[in-house]
């Protein structure tokens, strides 16, 4: 019988080779997509993909999707306490394992496994230690698609916001730069990839600056132009 296991879902690339690992691995039976909403916004936290993406992300997959709603820039107690919440209902029914995308962040790890531990259930991390320029390749290898949503502009020129990540990009990423964003030098959404029923139809919107972060809005759309599953000029 297969482990239900939770998923901590953001809509990039992290989350998506993730769910491959646990869906190759046969062990796993994938019981929701968890994602954290900014009830103001309706958008998906740092990456801020609007929630009908994920939505469309999550029925493309045929996986079940969990909100887990929360104020813009909440107090630390009060995510954890919505957290809590939501892990609380999944550990009532039966879920005993939540999943992650980190790849070698020790202290996030550490604050998950703590949360987990208290609430009687344990991490998984099916990527964790991978070295992330293979693991980059092995992304667009497999013919996973992904478009930059969020770009930090202390260390990547706005211009990279909003297009897709290819081995072009990667090739011009400045020395520093972890091919795979995981220090937060960018944010992904994933348009496309093994598991995907059908890729997502979307088009590039604004493009805007906050905060020290560029956002490439992705619009959802009703049919592709120019670049199919891909992102293209709104």
């Amino acid at each position: 019988m297969k482990e239900r296991v939770l998923l901590s879902w953001s809509g990039g690339k992290d989350s998506a080779l993730a769910l491959r690992e646990l869906e190759r691995s046969g062990e796993c039976e994938i019981a929701a997509l968890l994602t954290t909403v900014t009830d103001a916004t309706g958008r998906i936290g740092m990456h801020a993909v609007r929630r009908e993406l994920v939505g469309r992300q999550a029925e493309s997959l045929g996986l079940p999707l969990r909100e887990l709603v929360v104020p813009p820039f909440p107090a630390n107690e009060i995510y954890e306490a919505a957290m809590r919440g939501v892990l609380q209902e999944f550990a009532a029914s039966g879920v005993r394992r939540v999943a992650f995308g980190d790849l070698f962040l020790e202290d996030i790890r550490a604050y998950r496994e703590g949360m987990l531990e208290s609430l009687g259930l344990r991490g998984l991390y099916p990527v964790w230690g991978r070295d992330t320029s293979a693991l980059v390749r092995e992304f667009l290898d497999v013919g996973f698609r992904a478009v930059l949503v969020c770009v930090d502009v202390e260390v990547l020129d706005a211009s990279f916001a909003g297009r897709e990540l290819d081995r072009a990009l990667l090739a011009e990423l400045p020395e520093g730069v972890d091919p795979c964003g995981e220090n937060g030098e960018f944010h992904t959404f994933v348009v496309d990839g093994p598991g995907f029923r059908h890729p997502l139809e979307v088009a590039l919107g604004d493009v805007v600056e906050r905060d020290g972060f560029v956002f490439a809005d992705v619009v959802p759309t009703q049919a592709d132009t120019s670049l199919t599953a891909g992102c293209t000029p709104g």
